[in-house]
């Protein structure tokens, strides 16, 4: 009943476009038992809305344009090359979410095993129907989105035959607690009879904890090297001892619950020895 997640470390954007601090990540990920690293993969040009190409913003390189901060955080091919060889070293599975139909395109010469609709994707009909043609096994995340949007998203895996797993998530960056509302993960398997999982942006790991045990099969947690890190993910990110405390509990769950049966252990009996005074 109680199997080991599967485990997504969420580098992202994260690696503010060095391919030196992803790989870190990706040693933080291997470290602590994460199935899988997961990028994310836009062309700015396509992706950014136009009325925000030109909103300029202070950044480690300047006071630049939302535009030209994208692509300055935007991996190629040249990185993902380096990518994808490095997860082979390492032995962990990596995939990425792709934020338009250039990138799906970009991301088929990897041949990754999964793919990923990131929840601000969740109504692009266009964008949802060539990641579903791929028939990979697809985490569709529900933050940012209706339900009628995500029946809508539903009918079309179900139409292209793909797999899917939907990831409940409050999309703030960082989530309050307050707001998670975790029952909904529950709502959602009832309801659409299919795998749930949780993409967690809280700052804690507790959450993602409550949502194992409320039958996340499926645990999804953005990481990064040092919180104060610059960048809009840093905060609803684990750092290493956030990391490490969620693998460990959930490692540990299996064996503590046990088996639906009732014995006493000899360590037990041996101790009533010492009160048993009756025959």
């Amino acid at each position: 009943m109680f199997k080991k997640p599967f485990l997504i470390a969420e580098v992202g954007i994260n690696h503010n476009g060095s391919i030196a601090t992803a790989k870190k990540i990706i040693d933080l990920a291997k470290k602590y038992n994460f199935d899988a690293v997961k990028f994310q993969k836009r062309n700015p040009d396509i992706s950014v809305p136009a009325n925000q190409k030109i909103v300029m913003r202070e950044s480690p390189w300047g006071y630049i344009s939302y535009l030209d901060y994208k692509k300055k955080i935007e991996f190629g091919k040249k990185e993902y090359n380096i990518i994808n060889q490095y997860c082979k070293m390492k032995k962990i599975v990596w995939f990425a979410s792709p934020w338009d139909i250039d990138s799906v395109n970009f991301l088929k010469q990897f041949r990754c095993k999964y793919n990923k609709v990131a929840s601000a994707m969740l109504t692009n009909i266009t964008l949802l129907e060539a990641i579903a043609a791929e028939k990979k096994h697809t985490f569709i995340s529900v933050g940012m989105s209706k339900e009628k949007d995500i029946v809508k998203a539903i009918k079309i895996f179900k139409k292209l035959r793909c797999k899917f797993t939907l990831m409940y998530t409050v999309s703030s960056y960082p989530a309050n607690e307050e707001d998670l509302n975790l029952r909904s993960i529950t709502y959602l398997k009832k309801k659409y009879k299919c795998e749930v999982g949780y993409s967690g942006h809280e700052r804690t790991v507790s959450p993602s904890i409550m949502a194992y045990f409320l039958g996340a099969n499926v645990i999804e947690r953005h990481i990064t090297l040092d919180r104060s890190m610059w960048g809009t993910d840093q905060a609803a990110s684990l750092s290493e001892d956030g990391i490490k405390s969620l693998s460990e509990v959930i490692k540990k769950v299996p064996l503590i619950m046990g088996k639906e049966t009732f014995s006493k252990k000899k360590s037990e009996m041996d101790l009533l020895k010492k009160f048993k005074y009756w025959v």
